[in-house]
């Protein structure tokens, strides 16, 4: 099997569960629904936005949107997410 190649925080998390740090919630099935609920409400769309964009970036975000098999509108939304949560990061194609 091949061995997983850990960031710091991921180390840290393992070594607190292996030590027995971790315990398991109280009521786990009340706990994933308002998890999921949190999810829900999270990323809900809920308002429309209208903007003007030129033709060459909408294609360019078509092109990008068709190479990684999702709808460009889904693509602009989560482009935008990221944003302003922080955590965009630039890469090259």
């Amino acid at each position: 099997m091949k061995k997983l190649k850990l960031d710091k925080e991921e180390s840290v998390i393992l070594k607190s569960f292996e030590k027995g740090e971790w315990k398991p919630a109280k009521n786990l099935k009340r706990e994933t629904m308002e998890h999921q609920q949190y999810a829900r409400n999270t990323l809900k769309k809920d308002r429309r936005v209208n903007i003007r964009i030129s033709s060459k970036d909408i294609e360019r975000l078509q092109t990008f949107a068709i190479e990684d098999g999702i709808p460009y509108q889904t693509l602009m939304s989560s482009i935008l997410h990221r944003f302003v949560t922080g955590r965009l990061v630039e890469t090259k194609r």
